[in-house]
């Protein structure tokens, strides 16, 4: 029995052993930061793309992942009983050369798994090919940084890391670039937030504080980083750290005489409607049509605009557009993002009157200053920013921004 008894121990043992070894692990991780008190975190789009599972270590799963892959973002819930930490959206305009700090895990497989911290400066006020959705930081980014904060050293939230200036980059130009970082505008953020009527905290440094040290802000911000773990298969294009080379338009899918465009709004003369009918049919309406040399899918309202005309291409989650390959070489690729029932309050410098949609979208991208556009179909005013401020919603305004 005793033997018997040893045999079965060992057994147990070897079982136990065995399972250790054979633990999942992560594919891939990422960093995210608390936003609202109820376990709402932000991280991006391509930390989290992919995963079968997402957990936020230490606290739990991730679920109900809200995805923006054109700005590479996410939204990700956690369920826990130990309270949240979130983090404060500055209002006040980024300035260039301002000191940051960036946390997160970075090469946590490799260096110790807690959270790091590095400090550096704002080198410019946008990314590649200018685009302002972004702004270029001096601080260093690893794999594993993606999705972490940049704060000010007030610890307000000014930006998600994002990218870095790739190997691949580097090789072509024949210049090794040191310390070329992006981050996400924390106003691009917040935009992609309202659309998931998800709240966010914002504020600005009170008079007189005094500016942390970056011990003790390490101390604040610390509590509302976590690392995320991504799980089970992941897809080819997701990947722990991406590198950016070109901000362009994503490759179009060529159908018939129509190449479509996905997450896109054709921005061009519309000269029909079509209500409560799906994507198929408005492509189909538009490719029997002669007339027709784009279309634009609201998916939302189930609404379809046949245009006679396109200039340019703009981002919008909520639609999908197709255009006529013979158009293709006339096509802005614009680096614009739309928004409906969004206004950025503040920032205008100049009025158009008596205008539409498209002659307010072609004056902003022929305005080098112009870094969004207003537009009030009602009063058919146009109004020119020139600075990023908090957005808001308002109706019956179309937002673009860079």
């Amino acid at each position: 029995m005793k033997l018997a008894g040893r045999a079965f121990l060992a057994a147990l043992l070897i079982l136990a052993a065995a399972k250790h070894a054979l633990a999942e692990e992560p594919k891939s991780s990422g960093t995210g930061f608390t936003v609202t008190a109820d376990g709402w975190l932000m991280t991006n789009a391509h930390v989290v793309e992919g995963c079968e599972r997402i957990e936020v270590k230490g606290r739990g799963i991730a679920t109900d992942p809200r995805i923006d892959s054109t700005n590479d973002l996410a939204l990700i819930k956690v369920s826990s009983d130990k309270p949240w930490t979130a983090l404060t959206f500055r209002r006040a305009p980024t300035r260039l050369g301002e000191d940051i700090v960036a946390i997160g895990y970075p090469l946590a497989d490799l260096l110790s798994d807690s959270v790091k911290i590095t400090t550096g400066n704002v080198n410019a006020l946008a990314g590649l090919k200018n685009d302002t959705r972004y702004i270029q930081i001096s601080t260093p980014i690893q794999p594993g940084n993606s999705g972490g904060p940049v704060v000010d050293r007030d610890g307000f939230l000014l930006g998600i890391t994002s990218a870095t200036f790739s190997k691949k980059a580097a090789d072509e130009i024949g210049i090794t670039a040191q310390n070329v970082n992006f981050a996400i505008r924390a106003s691009v953020a917040d935009l992609f937030m309202q659309s998931q009527s998800v709240i966010s905290l914002s504020g600005d440094k009170a008079t007189g504080q005094p500016v942390l040290s970056t011990a003790d802000l390490a101390d604040k911000i610390a509590p509302s980083v976590h690392q995320v773990l991504c799980y089970g298969k992941l897809e080819p294009q997701a990947s722990v750290q991406r590198e950016e080379t070109v901000t362009s338009l994503p490759r179009p899918a060529v159908s018939g005489t129509l190449l479509d465009a996905t997450g896109y709004d054709a921005i061009g003369f519309d000269y029909a409607t079509l209500k409560d009918v799906s994507y198929q049919d408005c492509r189909n309406a538009c490719d029997s049509d002669g007339q027709c040399k784009a279309m634009t899918y609201n998916a939302k309202h189930r609404f379809c605009f046949l245009k006679n005309d396109v200039v340019a291409l703009i981002r919008n989650r909520d639609a999908m557009a197709a255009y006529s390959s013979s158009k293709a070489a006339e096509i802005i690729m614009s680096d614009f993002t739309s928004y409906s029932g969004m206004d950025i309050p503040g920032g205008d410098y100049k009025r158009i009157r008596q205008t539409n949609y498209l002659e307010c979208f072609v004056s902003c991208i022929g305005d080098n200053a112009c870094k969004a556009f207003a537009y009030v179909a009602k009063k058919k005013e146009c109004w020119l920013k020139d600075v990023l401020g908090r957005p808001k919603a308002t109706k019956g305004i179309e937002l673009g921004v860079k």
